[in-house]
């Protein structure tokens, strides 16, 4: 009768005592002998109380039944209430599903030896696989030196130098393009300064593929210093159509054509093996790099396309291969590093053009990168599908489509192509013009067709404009300039609105996080890209548990030093442009660009004054003119307010017959300058000219 009097603190016990002998052991954990426990922290004692535990219930006829049956379920336990409870004990059930007399048989939680040594054997694998580095001789002696020129805060202008104590290689040379502040400049090369430096220890230059970003300098470069080029057929020969135009003819013969999958000596120090990677042009190729204290992978330019349109896809088995062995250092290719998910296959360009070509009532005009060969290739293959003749229209584009079909890259029949100025003999809905233009060039066809300058192709209202690229960073600009010419022009334009008129030629995060966990590196360099490219790519790494100690973020210039146990910052070197007009393929001095961007924000202001050495005094008025600086209206004041300067300045100097008129010169500017300062808050160029009579 007194149990019944406190049936909340019995029913407590009771659920205790059951959730306890209900709990199953972790068989993996060792059994903890501790004596007095009360909360059941040893094996047997856990046994002991759930024994005693049954032994109560089923006397006290309390056992929830419901329960019993759902043994293991935390949800239907606690679903029991003392209502439960007490139905249970009126109807006299008791616990019969534990074995003889109402026991919970034993769980053996002991582990056999043979067990734990297959665990801890797996555990040795599995961390060896993931660690495949650790593989390499961490007591080689050595040091090398990884050194980014180009391509690192921006995008383009690639070129980075990898050297030892003895040898050293240049990978990549290419250009860049310049930006709006950049007047009469159309290409930026490398400045070629370290290459001077270090020039007897250079044994090769190594190219990954044929892009201008990555080529486009090596003219410029062989200009100066000349060394043997390694890369593939088609790269070489897109850097023989560059050499053939500079004059470079005789300087073919340090072309080194190479196989892929082949490693080749470059020096004593560095042996190289191109594998092949896909992207957008044709024979991209990653670089596998055996030097003296452990391989090095290089990306280049890449994406993971499963479907591409010669259909060679990435050759992951010689990342896997190389990663296996165990990499030291990684660099990777960042510029689609903000991008989750995949980069689509270039395969899907294809669909796009379909459904275009069928819109399209008159002609087509596309116009894509002329090095995007495959692009070029989808998209000519649908104009024969359709029955429309070829016109190819611009130098670059010309070039590069008559070099990949020269070394068998396309196979289109001959007679299906024909010259811009037969254009007027077919229909409309029988031309399909392949043109160069996208990313807004001034002077190329596409623009000259806007504004009606193309001596051959007039736009019309029928005609449908493709363009199948994305504007480069820091041509969105001359790229909106180009389509509200186009759209003016009364052309149906399909661009971005179109899904899967472009894609990508470089890797989004997964691609990135495939590479990550195939090579496996100790060490890892992000490259190409902006700064923000390069940090989101090493965020990516850190995920695909790189450590991020491990990880350096790179500047144009920074040395970085790599041995088997440490990366490190050890220098920085000089690096920068150089302007290039690529209508004569000279340099632009600095000065003479720093002059065009001044004049084109602060204007100019020209200084005519005759001075007396007997009286030190203006002989008449000088002569003052500005431009970019004042209205017309207002030159009248301005050439006044000048005179009162000068007049002011002639009163507290003493100008003598022996005096120099340079250093009169130089004074003028000063006061110029203040005064236009304090007035305009401006810097225009100044130039003053002086007469002593």
């Amino acid at each position: 009768m007194e149990k019944n009097q406190n049936p909340s603190n019995e029913n407590k016990q009771s659920n205790s005592n059951s959730r306890n002998s209900r709990r199953r052991p972790n068989p993996f954990r060792n059994n903890r002998n501790t004596e007095g426990s009360q909360n059941g922290r040893s094996g047997q004692e856990k046994s002991g109380q759930a024994q005693q535990g049954d032994k109560k219930r089923n006397e006290d006829g309390r056992r929830n039944t419901h329960s019993d049956r759902s043994r293991g379920d935390n949800s239907n336990r606690n679903r029991s209430t003392d209502a439960n409870r007490n139905r249970n004990q009126k109807s006299g059930r008791n616990n019969s599903g534990r074995g003889r007399g109402g026991r919970r048989p034993k769980i053996d939680t002991t582990i056999p030896p043979e067990m734990k040594e297959a665990i801890l054997e797996n555990e040795r694998v599995q961390q060896e696989r993931m660690n495949p580095w650790k593989q390499i001789d961490m007591s080689a002696k050595g040091k090398l030196r990884f050194t980014p020129l180009g391509g690192l805060g921006e995008i383009g202008g690639n070129i980075a130098v990898l050297e030892s104590e003895k040898d050293a290689f240049i990978i990549d040379v290419g250009m860049s393009f310049p930006d709006e502040t950049m007047h009469g400049v159309d290409i930026l090369v490398p400045d070629f300064s370290y290459l001077h430096a270090i020039k007897d220890k250079i044994r090769a230059i190594v190219i990954t593929h044929a892009h201008e970003d990555h080529i486009g300098a090596v003219p410029y470069l062989f200009k100066e210093l000349k060394f043997p080029i390694y890369g593939t057929p088609l790269a070489l020969a897109m850097i023989g159509n560059k050499f053939d135009e500079h004059g470079l003819q005789a300087d073919k013969k340090y072309f080194r054509y190479v196989v892929k999958r082949k490693p080749y000596e470059i020096g004593t120090d560095f042996k190289v093996e191109w594998m092949h990677m896909t992207h957008s042009i044709i024979d991209a190729c990653s670089l596998a790099i055996q030097t003296p204290i452990g391989n090095i992978i290089h990306t280049a330019d890449f994406k993971i396309d499963h479907t591409p349109i010669d259909g060679y896809t990435a050759d992951l088995h010689r990342f896997a291969h190389y990663g296996a062995q165990g990499v030291l250092c990684l660099f990777s290719d960042s510029t689609n590093s903000h991008n989750p998910g995949y980069t689509k296959s270039e395969s899907v360009v294809g669909k796009t053009f379909d459904n275009l070509f069928e819109m399209a009532k008159g002609r087509v005009i596309m116009s894509t990168f002329s090095s995007n060969a495959h692009r070029i290739f989808q998209a000519i293959e649908r104009g024969v599908k359709h029955g429309r003749k070829i016109c190819v229209i611009g130098r670059s584009m010309e070039r590069n489509i008559e070099t990949v079909r020269r070394l068998g890259y396309i196979d289109v029949d001959e007679k299906h192509f024909i010259e811009a100025h037969e254009v007027n003999k077919y229909k409309d809905n029988e031309i399909l013009v392949v043109t160069t233009g996208s990313q807004g060039e001034t002077m190329a066809a596409l623009s000259r067709m806007a504004t009606d300058e193309h001596r051959h192709i007039k736009l019309k209202p029928t005609d449908t404009v493709i363009i199948s690229a994305s504007a480069i960073p820091g041509n969105e600009a001359s790229v909106s300039k180009l389509l509200n010419l186009l759209l003016k022009a009364g052309v149906t334009v399909r661009y971005k609105e179109c899904s899967d008129i472009h894609v990508s030629g470089h890797a989004s995060q997964e691609e990135q996080k495939l590479i990550l966990r195939l090579v496996q590196p100790k060490f890892f360099l992000p490259v190409h890209g902006e700064y923000n490219h390069i940090a989101a790519h090493a965020r990516t790494a850190v995920s695909c548990d790189i450590d991020e100690r491990n990880i350096l973020l790179m500047s144009d210039g920074d040395q970085i030093e790599i041995t088997t146990k440490y990366i490190k910052k050890v220098k920085t070197i000089r690096a920068g442009k150089r302007y290039i007009d690529n209508q004569n393929n000279q340099e632009i001095f600095a000065d003479v660009v720093d002059d065009r961007q001044k004049l084109s924000t602060e204007g100019i202001v020209n200084i005519v004054v005759r001075i007396s050495t007997q009286s030190g005094q203006m002989v008449d008025k000088p002569v003052v003119t500005s431009h970019g600086l004042v209205p017309d209206r207002e030159d009248k004041k301005f050439a006044a307010e000048i005179e009162k300067l000068l007049e002011q300045y002639l009163a507290t100097s003493k100008i003598e017959k022996s005096a120099n008129p340079k250093v009169i010169e130089d004074d003028i500017r000063g006061v110029v300058r203040k005064h236009i300062l304090k007035r305009f808050k401006k810097y225009p160029i100044i130039l003053p000219v002086v007469f002593l009579v």
